[in-house]
């Protein structure tokens, strides 16, 4: 099953996704559609106002969620372009929701910065309330997975040793276009890429991450219940601006496209701020 949050007349509504139609849940968002406790029934069994699936608006897929959790070098391809060695525990660091924008719509570059760079990410959407999982009830509380562009502002990331500053810009990182359950998607190592202006710059498997999804819901959840809604970003493979000989960079009108096989894709146009005089 896949779900969205799209963008309607009437305000954002949240829908099941087939093949050519979505069907609304009822619900404000796929956050608000999560907090049932039989949202797959409920999403499932939705017989609401329909949409044709090629004229859907997406919305930011969780569009205020409580938490925006993500996990830095956890990629081992990323970790060794970077000149680090491999963790011995999940790099975490946040975003706030003002930073998320929907699966096409335009990524902005911050006025005070020509240091974006791009990052393809696998993400977790938790759908039930976890704490001190073990590996089952880790599984058990992913509701499903989507797709990130974790586009960071490199020198603001770099001023200190933390990493929010520059990964948290307004209207900065695209998240959609919809949630995949498991049940939809094969066993794991998916490809996972990144084009820019139709280059690949980023191409990896899922199977290189250090911790795997399950192992960061349990290693998060020992910290803080997650709750449904909250989105846990897996970390980015090699291929990454930062880690170029020269460094590269996006730009004004660069075309962002993030794919996970099976999970989705993101087309998203960036745009440089403007700062009204």
């Amino acid at each position: 099953m896949r779900l969205a949050t799209i963008r309607t007349a009437t305000g954002t509504r949240a829908v099941r996704v087939d093949e050519s139609v979505a069907v609304e849940t009822g619900d404000a968002d796929v956050r608000a559609l999560l907090e049932h406790q039989d949202w797959s029934r409920r999403a499932a069994t939705a017989a609401g106002p329909s949409h044709p699936v090629a004229e859907l608006d997406y919305a930011p897929l969780v569009p205020s969620p409580e938490k925006i959790i993500c996990a830095g070098l956890n990629y081992r391809d990323h970790v060794l372009e970077m000149g680090n060695e491999l963790p011995e525990y999940p790099t975490l660091f946040a975003k706030y929701a003002p930073a998320l924008v929907g699966a096409h719509d335009d990524v902005v570059l911050p006025a005070v910065s020509d240091n974006a760079d791009w990052e393809c990410e696998l993400t977790v959407v938790i759908g039930s309330s976890v704490r001190h999982a073990d590996a089952a009830a880790a599984e058990a509380a992913i509701a499903g997975y989507t797709v990130m562009n974790d586009v960071s502002i490199r020198d603001y990331q770099r001023r200190t040793s933390q990493f929010l500053q520059g990964k948290t810009f307004e209207k900065s990182t695209p998240l959609g276009p919809w949630l995949v359950t498991p049940d939809e998607l094969p066993a794991g190592g998916w490809r996972i890429t990144t084009e820019l202006d139709g280059e690949t710059v980023q191409s990896s498997t899922t199977d290189q991450l250090v911790f795997s999804a399950v192992d960061l819901v349990k290693y998060v959840s020992s910290i803080i219940t997650l709750n449904p809604g909250d989105v846990i970003a897996t970390g980015t493979p090699g291929g990454v601006g930062a880690a170029r000989t020269p460094q590269r960079w996006l730009v004004d009108g660069t075309v962002m496209v993030t794919t996970v096989e099976g999970v989705g894709q993101l087309r998203n146009v960036c745009r440089k701020e403007t700062i009204p005089s």
